[in-house]
């Protein structure tokens, strides 16, 4: 039944989705080979339907979008489609006429507010949903913080905040209370997890104990690509949860600190021909995803199916989404997971000049939006500095991550990719016109060992995945320094916080932008699972229990941020290009080892030492930094460069020290230290 105040008209083909005029709402969605549409109105509160309109292709089509207006609808409505049509699957064009579809440019779902939701239920529907966000920004805008003074603190919405002690635990409100302690530490920019609506019931593998099904808790089953996942708002009727986010936002610009967000635009949760079918299969299966020529995904996401990026209709979608989240949503920068996927054409090849890479990189909304690649997929195409960058596109920087663990547990013969990596991966990155800051430089991030484990075992322990220890990487580049797992041998634990001093000072004073993993600063460990996606438990919600006991760990965290912010030679914006600086006589950055001038780069070795001088920012004068890195099992000698009894150099940092800073610094009388198993900071006033 139609009630009275509500009216129709054909509408208009764009914006799509649903846009509104006043009283007139406009339904606009993009279905290539239907015959056949019905919008489905519903109330908010009863979800009983209110409302049925039978599409009509001579009045409501224009090209392959369909259409319409409505007047009289309030601000709040649910709404669904059902698309009929001939399946001819061999060609990849599928319709679900009795499934209620959700609208890929929804907003809003409503249905999945409820965290982990039984997916055996029938009876319950998933909804569009419409509401009027009347929030009042107060005059925010995004920080556009310069890439050079990124500190990024990657963390999982839920997994952060779930046993933090706070009154909205697992939620966007929660983050707003955990505000003040993230400035403590130091950092300028949250990296989130996927936080679009997701299908955390996509996981096909059991509790080996319980025989419960385990939960895709991570969110990289996205159902839509402008929605938010409600079930992380506080509101208890999760109706606020646009407005809950953007307060979120607003908080963290008045702190200072950025908000990026984590994008999945390789897949959703719709798998393969045996998946679940919420939008895309039942719209316009043939267009969002790539087929082979029988009909069937190509998987190069390792999650069933890939879509289809580079097509007209889906790039604009991303870009569409891209643009929402950056002018509605104030966001400041996107990562993209699995992003070498948006290089492959409509038949999987690799493009070297992929359209949608190109439009995002150039779009003029997105010109001072972070944009960070995950440059790889799922099937080994793997393009960390040589993905096309249009000198825009920043990458997760897995060669960093690799070598410096390998380097970190005394592994030779890498001084030479050791020294590259610290001084901001040019070899990789200059060519295609990047800086140093397009490096993101990480030890640990969500996928794999957090820094506590990397010290604390040798083998990955997966058996709570229910995958028998076959999932996860194997190549981890740990070291448990003689026990797996807990101990209470002191020693031990002493050797492990050292080497966790090591990872930290590396990461903070090599050029890049430093990326944390929740948790690291204080010694959060994950049993040795390396893969705890399907974890929604304490295997991966933080423990904040640890924090005082690891104070230590914490405190040379806070210490060492603040020196990186300090030092502007430690966030340059350009290259070290090893000339001579007229100023001082001496080269922006020099090589050493054990000796001073003899880097022996290549050599069966684990040592390193070099010098940046304090005079290579232009305009700015810094002190003069020589750092001393010894990962041999023995204590070594090093020569340091000589000082005037005017202008000592003085240690500021020893990670082998009881307390790996010092509040005063020591004054180093000879030409030489002594260094085990750790890294020591020198440092000298530069003379104007």
């Amino acid at each position: 039944m139609i009630p009275d105040l509500i009216e129709s008209n054909p509408g208009m083909p764009m914006p799509l989705g649903v846009s509104r005029i006043e009283k007139i709402c406009n339904f606009a969605i993009f279905v290539p080979e239907a015959s056949d549409i019905k919008l489905n109105i519903f109330d908010s509160d009863s979800e009983q339907e209110i409302f049925t309109y039978q599409y009509c292709p001579e009045i409501n089509k224009t090209g392959t979008i369909w259409h319409m207006a409505i007047g009289g609808l309030p601000d709040r409505f649910l709404y669904t489609y059902q698309i009929s049509g001939i399946s001819k699957p061999s060609e990849g064009i599928l319709f679900f006429p009795e499934h209620h579809l959700i609208d890929p440019y929804a907003k809003s779902i409503h249905g999945l507010e409820k965290w982990g939701r039984d997916p055996e239920d029938p009876t319950k529907r998933i909804f569009n949903e419409y509401i009027e966000s009347k929030f009042d920004w107060q005059g925010d805008l995004p920080l556009q913080t310069p890439w050079n003074q990124l500190i990024i603190y990657e963390l999982h919405t839920r997994g952060f905040t779930q046993k933090a002690p706070i009154k909205h635990p697992g939620t966007f409100s929660g983050l707003i209370e955990q505000i003040d302690y993230l400035k403590e530490l130091g950092i300028t920019a949250i990296e989130l997890l996927p936080i679009h609506e997701f299908d955390e019931a996509d996981c096909p593998f059991f509790n080996p104990e319980t025989g419960e099904q385990l939960l895709s808790t991570w969110g990289y089953s996205s159902i839509n690509f402008f929605a938010l996942r409600s079930a992380f708002a506080a509101d208890s009727k999760k109706r606020h949860v646009i407005d809950e986010f953007k307060e979120m936002v607003k908080q963290f610009h008045r702190a200072g600190i950025e908000v990026i967000i984590d994008v999945v635009f390789n897949h959703s949760a719709e798998r393969d021909h045996t998946g679940p079918v919420f939008n895309y299969k039942g719209i316009a299966n043939s267009t969002y995803y790539i087929l082979d020529q029988a009909g069937d995904y190509f998987n190069f996401s390792g999650c069933g199916n890939t879509l289809n990026c580079n097509h007209p209709v889906v790039a604009q979608m991303i870009l569409e989404a891209l643009r929402y989240w950056v002018v509605e949503m104030h966001v400041d920068g996107f990562r993209f997971d699995l992003a070498s996927i948006m290089t492959r054409d409509q038949q999987g090849n690799v493009l070297s000049n992929p359209p949608v890479v190109e439009i995002i990189a150039k779009d003029p909304v997105l010109a001072n939006t972070k944009i960070i690649a995950e440059a790889w997929d799922a099937v080994g195409l793997y393009q960390v500095g040589d993905f096309p960058a249009h000198q825009r596109w920043a990458e997760w920087n897995g060669k960093y991550r690799d070598i410096l663990r390998r380097f970190c547990i005394g592994t030779t013969g890498l001084t030479g990719e050791v020294a590259s990596r610290l001084s901001g991966s040019e070899d990789m990155y200059q060519a295609s016109g990047r800086k140093p800051y397009h490096s993101i430089n990480f030890i640990t991030a969500h996928d794999g060992f957090p820094m506590m484990d990397l010290v604390s075992y040798n083998e990955k322990h997966n058996m709570a995945n229910g995958e028998n220890n076959r999932d996860g990487g194997n190549d981890n580049f740990s070291y448990n320094f003689g026990v797996e797992g807990p101990t209470d041998n002191s020693e031990i634990i002493h050797q492990r916080k050292k080497q966790i001093f090591n990872y930290i000072t590396l990461l903070m004073i090599s050029q890049g932008t430093p990326m944390i993993l929740a948790g690291d600063e204080f010694g959060r460990s994950q049993g040795g699972n390396n893969n705890v996606c399907f974890q929604d438990n304490e295997l991966f919600w933080l423990d904040w229990n640890l924090l005082e006991p690891n104070r230590d760990i914490f405190n040379y965290w806070k210490h060492i941020i603040q020196f990186r912010k300090k030092h502007p030679v430690l966030h340059r914006e350009n290259y070290f290009t090893g000339k001579i600086i007229q100023a001082t006589g001496s080269p922006d950055i020099s090589w050493h080892n054990r000796r001073l001038n003899q880097p022996e780069f290549g050599h069966t070795n684990s040592t390193l030492a070099f010098l940046i001088d304090g005079c290579s920012v232009l305009g700015k004068v810094d002190d003069h930094l020589y750092v001393i890195v010894n990962f041999s099992k023995e204590d070594l000698d090093f020569e340091i460069p000589i000082a005037g009894p005017d202008n000592p150099w003085l240690k500021i940092i020893d990670t082998s020290a009881p307390e790996p800073y010092f509040k005063i610094p020591s004054i180093v009388e000879k030409t030489s230290v002594s260094v085990t198993f750790s890294i020591q900071i020198f440092q000298q006033k530069a003379m104007k």
